[in-house]
C-alpha cells in the first residue's frame, strides 16, 4: 500500500476515528473500549486503548486510541499506520520515550514497553492477526516490518482527560 492509499483510508475513517477518541475520553473510558469494527474487517467485540506521548519536535502532548490485545498482562498495540510506507507518528515518539501512558477503559497506567523479537514477535503477530485480521493485508502492501510495542503498566494514573492533549493530528 502506498503512502496515498493509506492517507485515502485515514481520510475516509478521520470522522470514525475522531469521534472514537472523543467518546473514550469524554466518558473516562465507560465507552470506547470495546467497538463493532466489522465494516472495516474487524470482529464485533474489537478492544481498543489509549496510548498518550509527547511529540518528539513539537513537544505537544497527544491520545491515540488504537486496538490492543493481552498477552500474559501486557498489552500490545501494533503500528501498521494501514500499511503505510513508515511508521505511524505514534510509534516514533513512543520509541524515543523510555515510558509509555496507556489507558484501557476506565484504568490507566505509566509503564514501560517493548518490542518482541525473534520466536516471540511470531506468535504475537499472530495473535495480533486474530485480533484484526486486517492487518496481515496491511503488512503485504508494505516493505517495511509493522512494529508491535508490548505495554507493561507500572503505576496506576489517573484516566486521560481529552483538555492534556495539546496537539492534534490526522488519526
Amino acid at each position: 500500500m502506498s503512502d496515498d492509499s493509506s492517507a485515502e483510508i485515514r481520510d475516509t475513517r478521520k470522522d470514525f476515528m475522531t469521534e472514537h477518541r472523543e467518546t473514550y475520553l469524554r466518558s473516562g473510558g465507560v465507552q470506547g473500549h470495546i467497538l463493532d469494527i466489522t465494516a472495516v474487517g474487524g470482529h464485533p467485540f474489537t478492544t481498543h486503548c489509549m496510548i498518550k506521548y509527547t511529540g518528539r519536535k513539537s513537544g505537544k502532548v497527544f491520545i491515540t486510541p488504537l486496538i490492543y490485545g493481552d498477552i500474559g498482562g501486557e498489552v500490545v498495540i501494533v503500528a501498521s499506520k494501514g500499511g503505510a510506507d513508515h511508521h505511524p507518528a505514534w510509534y516514533l515518539n513512543i520509541r524515543d520515550s523510555e515510558e509509555v501512558e496507556f489507558q484501557v477503559a476506565t484504568e490507566a497506567f505509566r509503564g514501560t514497553w517493548r518490542e518482541p523479537q525473534g520466536e516471540e514477535r511470531a506468535k504475537v503477530w499472530a495473535f495480533m492477526t486474530d485480533v484484526f485480521p486486517a492487518y496481515i493485508n496491511y503488512q503485504k502492501s508494505t516493505d517495511r516490518e509493522i512494529p508491535l510495542v508490548m505495554m507493561k503498566a507500572v503505576e496506576r494514573i489517573p484516566v486521560f482527560k481529552e483538555e492534556e492533549a495539546t496537539g492534534t493530528r490526522p488519526l
